[in-house]
C-alpha cells in the first residue's frame, strides 16, 4: 500500500486563525470581498477590520471562491506530493461553498478528496477543519482523518448575538414585523445553526447585555456535563467586548483544552452587521 499525504483545506469564513493554520498545514480557500471599485479575496488582499471600517462608506457584496482557485490549490497539492485531501466546507444551508468544491473534487484526477459538509460557520467550521488537521498531522490515514471531522461536526456547536437588525433584514433572515417590533424594544436574537446547518433562532433577549448573557448561557448549556472541548470567542467589530468575554474563559468555561480568540470573516459580518459576537463549542469527550 502506498504511503498517504493527507492535506487538509478549508475556506476563509471557517476563521482559522493563521498561526493555528500554519501549525498544523491548513489550507485555506479565499472568499471573495466585492466592492464597486474592485474584488479582494478575504484575508488576503483585505482584512477583516479594513472591511468593517468600510461599513459607512459601503456594504460589499460576497462570493465564492472561483473553482479554478480550488484547481489550483488542488495542482500545487498534487506537485507536492499529496495524495489525500479532507476539503472542509462551511454549511451548504448558508453557502455554495460545499456544493463548488463537491463538484471541483468529482472531476480532479490527481487526488483523493472528500468533502465534509460541516453544517456549521466561523470557528464551528474552523473546529472541524483543526481536528481533521490534528489527525493528519498524527499519522492517521485518511479514514481515520475523515472519521476525526465528522465526528467533530456532530460535536460542534456555534451561537451569536447581533449587534443591529438591519442587516438581518436586510438580507431577508427576518420579516418586517420582527425587524421593526425587535428594533424599537431591543429585542435581540440568539442565532445557532440548526441540523440542516441554517440559522434559527435559539433564544432572544432584551438589551445588548442580556444578549450577550444569554449567548454564553446558550454555549455553556451545548456543552452538557463535558469535561473536555474547545472554545472560541469570534466577533465582528466588537473587540472590546469580545475580549473581555475571553478574558473570562476559564471562568466561563473552566473544562476548556483550547480556546480561540479571532475576528469573523467580513464574508459573514456582512449580513450580520458589526457588533456580531459569536461563540463556538465542542465538546472532546
Amino acid at each position: 500500500m502506498l504511503a498517504q499525504k493527507i492535506a487538509v483545506v478549508t475556506d476563509s469564513c471557517a476563521d482559522v486563525p493563521a498561526e493555528v493554520a500554519l501549525k498544523y498545514g491548513i489550507r485555506v480557500v479565499p472568499l471573495h470581498i466585492n466592492y464597486r471599485e474592485g474584488s479582494y479575496r478575504d484575508r488576503v488582499d483585505i482584512q477583516p477590520h479594513e472591511v468593517y471600517a468600510r461599513f459607512d462608506e459601503e456594504i460589499p457584496k460576497t462570493s465564492l471562491p472561483a473553482p479554478a482557485e480550488v484547481v489550483e490549490l488542488f495542482d500545487a497539492l498534487a506537485e507536492e506530493g499529496y495524495t489525500h485531501v479532507a476539503a472542509v466546507s462551511i454549511s451548504s444551508g448558508l453557502s455554495g461553498t460545499f456544493d463548488m468544491m463537491r463538484s471541483v473534487a468529482a472531476g480532479y484526477g490527481a487526488l483523493h478528496i472528500e468533502v465534509v459538509d460541516t453544517r456549521s460557520i466561523a470557528l464551528g467550521a474552523g473546529f472541524v477543519a483543526i481536528a481533521a488537521a490534528q489527525a493528519a498531522c498524527a499519522g492517521e490515514p485518511f479514514e481515520a482523518v475523515m472519521r476525526a471531522a465528522h465526528e467533530a461536526a456532530a460535536k460542534t456547536r456555534v451561537f451569536f448575538c447581533v449587534g443591529t437588525l438591519d442587516y438581518l433584514y436586510a438580507g431577508g433572515r427576518i420579516g418586517k414585523v420582527t425587524h421593526s417590533l425587535g428594533t424599537a424594544f431591543d429585542i435581540r436574537p440568539i442565532i445557532t445553526c440548526d441540523e440542516e446547518g441554517t440559522y434559527v433562532t435559539c433564544a432572544k433577549a432584551h438589551g445588548r447585555k442580556a444578549s450577550l448573557k444569554k449567548t454564553i448561557a446558550a454555549a455553556q448549556a451545548a456543552l452538557g456535563d463535558s469535561r473536555s472541548y474547545r472554545v472560541a470567542i469570534v466577533h465582528g467589530a466588537a473587540e472590546a467586548e469580545a475580549r473581555a468575554m475571553y478574558e473570562r474563559a476559564a471562568e466561563l468555561f473552566p473544562h476548556a483544552r483550547e480556546v480561540y480568540f479571532e475576528q469573523i470573516s467580513p464574508a459573514l459580518v456582512v449580513h450580520t452587521g458589526p457588533g456580531l459576537i459569536g461563540i463556538g463549542v465542542q465538546r472532546m469527550d
